[in-house]
């Protein structure tokens, strides 16, 4: 019997409370980024849709971890 492999969870941007403001901008930004490379990843090397649909949620997570870790020393309770 195969086994199927536990996909990751999604991860949320967590800004800290300096940058909430831009949240909301910066995730409509990761999201058209995150489509653009995919669909042109799905179109050059003919991607099926599961793979498509994992590297989608692999760009995802780990721009928005960049993001998070990026951001998070900027947080005024690091300082």
């Amino acid at each position: 019997m195969a086994t199927c492999k536990q996909e990751s969870p999604v991860l949320s941007l967590e800004l800290p409370h300096e940058f909430e403001d831009l949240s909301g901008m910066v995730q409509i930004d990761l999201k058209v980024v995150v489509a653009a490379l995919t669909q042109r990843a799905g179109e050059r090397l003919l991607l099926t849709r599961r793979e498509t649909q994992q590297l989608r949620r692999r760009l995802w997570n780990n721009l928005a971890q960049a993001v998070n870790d990026a951001v998070e020393p900027l947080s005024a309770d690091r300082r």
